[in-house]
């Protein structure tokens, strides 16, 4: 293909992520080199309503117009009708090649009670945990420290960490809040450590360096976005450790189905890693973590971007 490759950058989606979403589309769409790449940047506004880089609604029909005249589509919407393998699903339906992971893969790491069954197969360990919904929340008692989680969100949205007995049914409420099934998990204590897989359309696997995250508390939405967590990179870490990280990472990344990059979150204890959970779109602005992670590795913001893109287009449609 001799001229620039045309790739639509899908940011904001219908959920609590939107904000954060639409902040990685537009430093994908600014960082992607204009030498090689013609952007078309489409955002989908908090109503759902699908919109031109100009704020101009043109709907649903209209994206898949213009979509069509596209050569690949980078979807960077986080979290709900998005990550899930919503827009995936819109891309298979109409025959074009896409970055990311697809139905299948997004649909189970989104879910994480379905992520902690698929680890529990794979040997890797989680942190013991309830399924919970509305009608059955009323039932669970605290007898030890947990963190409270909505099964299907992402940033750290709607999660508390839970100390005391008066602390469970806000946590509840909050989680409840954002998802109809909340997970409560025990309270793990270990090393939050992430590794990033970018998967190649050859089968190979790269696996970045590992990122620490150093917090007082749990890593939640406003100490990932207040500045109030440390991030080490690359994670000290002995070799055992590091192997025993990179290989359940790549053990989850292909057990899901992942395509693309991933983040995997684990807790380094010492009895071994605990995955937290899986982000299939994690954040792709330069100072997110898995562009810091491939940067430490010596794969640059804009380089990692152009190889996701690449590999799309060489894979085609799926």
């Amino acid at each position: 293909m001799n001229r620039p490759v045309r790739v639509a950058v899908i940011g904001g989606g219908q959920n609590c992520e939107h904000d954060v979403s639409v902040a990685s589309a537009a430093a994908v769409a600014d960082a992607l080199d204009p030498t090689s790449y013609d952007v078309v940047a489409l955002t989908i506004g908090r109503d759902g309503l699908w919109r031109e880089a100009n704020g101009w609604p043109i709907g649903l029909a209209g994206a898949l117009h213009v979509l069509g005249h596209c050569d690949v589509v980078l979807p960077v919407v986080h979290g709900p009708r998005g990550e899930d393998g919503t827009l995936a699903a819109l891309c298979d339906l109409a025959a074009l090649p896409y970055v990311g992971s697809g139905l299948g893969a997004g649909a189970l790491a989104m879910d994480k009670w379905a992520t902690k069954l698929v680890a529990g197969e794979l040997g890797i360990a989680t942190a013991p945990g309830v399924l919970l919904t509305p009608a059955t929340s009323g039932t669970v008692r605290w007898t030890h420290p947990a963190v409270v989680k909505p099964v299907a969100a992402g940033s750290r949205q709607g999660v508390s960490l839970v100390r005391s007995p008066e602390q469970l049914a806000p946590a509840l409420a909050a989680a409840l809040a954002i998802d109809s099934r909340v997970l409560v998990e025990d309270l793990v204590e270990g090393r939050e450590i992430d590794v990033a897989v970018l998967g190649r359309p050859d089968g190979s696997r790269v696996v970045s360096p590992a990122l620490e995250i150093v917090v007082d508390g749990i890593f939640d939405f406003d100490t990932k976005y207040g500045g109030g967590a440390d991030f080490r990179l690359p994670a000290l870490l002995g070799e055992v450790e590091r192997k025993a990280l990179e290989d359940a990472a790549v053990a989850m990344y292909d057990g899901l189905g992942c395509s693309g990059v991933a983040r995997i979150d684990f807790f380094v204890t010492e009895a071994g890693p605990v995955l937290n959970e899986v982000n299939t779109m994690p954040g792709l602005t330069e100072q997110s973590q898995v562009p810091k992670m491939f940067a430490a590795a010596g794969l640059s913001y804009a380089e990692l971007l152009d190889t996701l893109v690449r590999d799309a287009v060489a894979t085609g449609v799926r």
